[in-house]
């Protein structure tokens, strides 16, 4: 069994390997943790401006694209102003 089963009809964020910050509900995972998320919704975080939430809907994201995997605590998220949110943007990973 997976590390990642526990997770399956919870939100996640998913950190990519290019950088990209996914949150959505992971609806199933296979043996190459290739997930299929719901209700997805892509972060794009900025040091001059809130975060922009961009709806992505169903996604599939392959495993090797994949850096970390990390559940939510959907009710501290829900409290966040991602208007006032500022990071800097995560770098994508160099091999």
């Amino acid at each position: 069994m997976s590390q990642l089963q526990p997770y399956v009809n919870h939100k996640v964020l998913v950190a990519m390997n290019d950088g990209r910050v996914v949150v959505g509900t992971l609806r199933g995972l296979d043996q190459t943790t290739n997930i299929i998320m719901q209700g997805c919704e892509e972060r794009i975080y900025s040091e001059d401006e809130g975060v922009e939430v961009v709806p992505l809907g169903l996604y599939l994201i392959r495993g090797d694209n994949i850096a970390v995997i990390g559940l939510i605590d959907e009710a501290l998220d829900n409290g966040l102003d991602l208007d006032e949110t500022r990071g800097q943007p995560l770098e994508p990973i160099k091999h």
